[in-house]
């Protein structure tokens, strides 16, 4: 980020301690914040905001940082609020007119937050709705975070099968390697296939859109093909028609039945995750597979998947795990600070001050609430379509 914000007092970028339960990431490190004095910015960071993702205070303080001892101090006279979850209502209520708030804002399922951030005319950017273009590549914090999902995804796979992943050649005789299957082949699947191929698996993986086949091939793994083109916008899938459904559904049993592990990413934004795997198909694998299905917080691509929970069945551990990118928080909380650092240089305008335009694709996109309206027309219905 260039140029001071203006020559008076600096503004104060605010990043607090995630409250949620199970996160433990923070929405800056130290080497964001040290660039982002330099800048000109006053960085204030809640006391213990880092220490889940082993960032203790002291390594903010060395950065340039100020500590606030409480959330009412972080707050007062704070710009802008940086977070990884979405704020809480009563973090609405502490934030000042005008405050601009970056961060994951889950709208469709955080409607009470939203209203209240409308409310207390908070500007509020959801970085999952940043654009998928090649300008706001550094910004996607989907991505960033997506990478680190499918790489825990990957290694609680192994650490739950019952079998080496490699080939092992010993004294003992020769062992043969396991099949990783995955099913999605989005950065998650990617790096998901990546981690697996490093540890020695042979992996296949499925994905609807041809384009995938390239990258899913580039990293070692076996592309399974069906005749099916569902390249849909904006980088996602589209959904499948009935036929298609049925013919993906019998290829994908057939290589989940090999499978020794199973990792499912497929998922459509705002809406219910695609049923891949029935409980027929679970009830053909064999004894001690493993499913790890990163879509189990919107309903799971296994039909018996339940969020939160590992589930046995027919011999089959079903692990639904919930923020997954959490469970690595050092270096997921790095990547996404960068992303936001890079969102922060959209945000300054020419003379070094906080901008009040907003036209940039990119900025216009992602603005989710603004001076005490929903920019975002999706969640703006549904605010006003009998849930307000």
């Amino acid at each position: 980020m260039t140029g001071a914000p203006g020559t008076g007092t600096p503004v104060v970028i605010a990043v607090g301690r995630e409250t949620a339960a199970g996160e433990q990431r923070v929405a800056t490190v130290p080497d964001v914040v040290q660039k982002l004095v330099k800048a000109g910015f006053e960085v204030r960071v809640e006391h213990d905001a880092g220490a889940r993702a082993f960032y203790p205070d002291d390594s903010f303080v060395a950065a340039g940082a100020k500590i606030a001892a409480s959330r009412s101090d972080l707050l007062k006279g704070a710009r802008v609020m940086l977070c990884v979850q979405p704020p809480t209502v009563a973090d609405a209520g502490m934030f000042s007119e005008g405050t601009i708030v970056v961060g994951f804002m889950n709208p469709a399922n955080n409607l009470d937050g939203i209203r209240a951030l409308r409310d207390r005319k908070v500007t509020a950017f959801a970085l999952e709705l940043v654009p998928r273009i090649s300008r706001a590549q550094s910004m996607d914090a989907l991505s960033s975070q997506a990478t680190a999902g499918g790489y825990v995804a990957a290694v609680m796979g192994a650490a739950h099968c019952p079998k080496f992943l490699p080939m092992l050649t010993t004294a003992a005789g020769t062992i043969r390697p396991a099949t990783v299957l995955i099913l999605g082949a989005g950065v998650a699947g990617l790096m998901a296939i990546a981690t697996a191929k490093r540890l020695g698996a042979l992996v296949e993986a499925y994905d609807v859109r041809r384009a995938a086949g390239e990258q899913v091939r580039s990293l070692g793994a076996k592309f399974l093909e069906l005749e099916i083109n569902a390249e849909g916008s904006g980088g996602y899938a589209r959904e499948l028609t009935p036929e298609e459904k049925v013919k993906e559904q019998q290829m994908v049993s057939a290589a989940v039945a090999r499978a020794d592990i199973v990792i499912t990413t497929a998922a459509i934004p705002g809406r219910k995750a695609p049923v891949l795997i029935t409980r027929e198909t679970v009830a053909a694998m064999r004894p001690g597979a493993v499913i790890i299905d990163m879509a189990a917080e919107s309903g799971g691509n296994c039909e018996l998947t339940v969020a939160g929970t590992t589930v046995h069945d027919h011999g089959v551990t079903i692990i639904g795990p919930r923020n997954l990118p959490a469970q690595i928080p050092f270096h997921a909380s790095q990547m996404y600070a960068r992303n936001l650092q890079s969102f922060l240089a959209l945000l300054v305008d020419k003379s070094g001050a906080l901008t009040r335009d907003f036209s940039d694709e990119i900025l216009a996109a992602s603005l989710l609430v603004h001076a005490g309206e929903v920019r975002h027309k999706p969640t703006q219905d549904l605010l006003t379509g009998g849930r307000a």
